[in-house]
This record gives C-alpha cells, sequence and structure tokens, in this order.
C-alpha cells in the first residue's frame, strides 16, 4: 500500500511551512498564558511520535459527542462553523445557520465545491483511530473537545464526502488522498494532530509515515500547539 501511494510523487513539499534550514524543534514565541506551537522538521516530528499497539475494544462512535454548539455564539454548530471558516468564497448565513452561496476548495482530491452539502468535516485523525490511540483513556468531555478542535486548523477539514468516506478510519499506511500534491501536507497534518493531543501511532503506520519523512516530504516541517 505504501509503494501505490508514493506512485506519481514529484517534488512534493508540505503546504505549511517551506523548510529553510534542518533545526531543532522549538516553541514560537506566545503571549503569557497562551501555548505555544512547537516547529520542527517532519522527521523529528514522526520521532515524537509513541509507537503502541492499537486496541478498538469498547469503541462506539457516540464516544465522541459531536458536532456540537461550536466556539462561537453564532447560532451554528461545529460543522457549520468549520464550513465558514474554510470557505474561499463566503457563504451566506441565514437563519438556524442555514448556508447557501460560498465555495470550498476540496485538497484532499484537488476539487472545488459549490455546494456545502456535498462536504463532510473530516477528523484528520478519524475517532476511531483517536480510540485506539489513546482516546479510549480520556473523559467523555475531552474526547468532545477532539471531535469538535477548532484550536487547531489542521485539526478538522472541509472535503468531499467522497474522499472521506473513501479514506473513513483508515491511517496513512492505509489510505492517502488521492491527489499526490495535497499528500505531504495530509502526512504533516497528521502527525501534527497526533502530537497535538498526544496520540500514538502503531507499528505500520509509523513505518509509512516515516517513508514519507525521509523521501518526498524530507523537505517539510510541521507546527502544532497542544491541546488544552
Amino acid at each position: 500500500m505504501i509503494k501505490n501511494c508514493l506512485r506519481g510523487f514529484g517534488a512534493l513539499s508540505l503546504a505549511l511551512v517551506p523548510l529553510v534550514a534542518s533545526a531543532p524543534a522549538q516553541a514560537a514565541q506566545s503571549p503569557a498564558g497562551v501555548r505555544a506551537s512547537e516547529v520542527t522538521t517532519l522527521a523529528d516530528a514522526v520521532g515524537l511520535v509513541t509507537v503502541v499497539a492499537e486496541d478498538r475494544t469498547g469503541y462506539t462512535r457516540s464516544s465522541f459527542k459531536h458536532w456540537n454548539s461550536g466556539d462561537l455564539a453564532d447560532g451554528c454548530n461545529t460543522r457549520n462553523e468549520v464550513l465558514i471558516a474554510e470557505a474561499t468564497t463566503a457563504p451566506a448565513v441565514a437563519a438556524g445557520c442555514k448556508l447557501t452561496g460560498g465555495t470550498w476548495w476540496s485538497y484532499y482530491d484537488g476539487q472545488e465545491v459549490v455546494d456545502p452539502g456535498a462536504l463532510d468535516i473530516d477528523h484528520m485523525v478519524p475517532l476511531a483511530e483517536a480510540w485506539d490511540s489513546g482516546a479510549s483513556a480520556w473523559t467523555a468531555a475531552r474526547r468532545e473537545a477532539y471531535a469538535n478542535d477548532q484550536g487547531a486548523a489542521t485539526s478538522l477539514v472541509a472535503v468531499t464526502a467522497r474522499t472521506n468516506r473513501q479514506k473513513s478510519d483508515q491511517d496513512p499506511a492505509q489510505w492517502l488522498p488521492p491527489a499526490p500534491a495535497a499528500q505531504c501536507r495530509y502526512v504533516g497534518e497528521w502527525v501534527s494532530t497526533k502530537l497535538r493531543w498526544q496520540l500514538s501511532a502503531d507499528a505500520a503506520e509509523l513505518e509509512a509515515l516515516k517513508v514519507f519523512a525521509e523521501g518526498p516530504c524530507e523537505d517539510s516541517i510541521v507546527s502544532y500547539t497542544p491541546a488544552p
């Protein structure tokens, strides 16, 4: 699967930040009381992810309450707040947070979308994968915070329903975005989310991440902020 995912790769780089020079992880400056972002190379970030065998015992999707009322007092739930935030052309927002018009870019497959109903809000690290990787030990409140996380732009992403459902609960050893130019960005955002929430990886997943970090995405860095 990893070899298939690497087919078609050219000179790709993570869309987050271009790497100028190799440097150790460092904390970005932030105001007092605000958690600083950690910035590091993709390879070093992968090295920070703990390897633990996955266990899905007891998982149900309802263990992660979503979508909740969102971060803003705007009458919109988390799904619609993400759609509004990620729109390339802002939609009109009517009573009940009904969205009309607007344009979105689904970076997984490079598609422009004009119907918000054709979009899913993807959890970068799927809920089942999060459960397997440490969230099973969390409180219900922390799982709800994870499932509705708007504190990092990489946690939730508006993409075509087709690609989200193809992805399902698979990790990067099993699935990558069909658009080759999106894959380094995706790997970086996956690692960023795992580190933000202190989630582990299984051995196959980590090996897949290393293939990208040491190969087509070696000139990439990631930034993440530890979750509250």
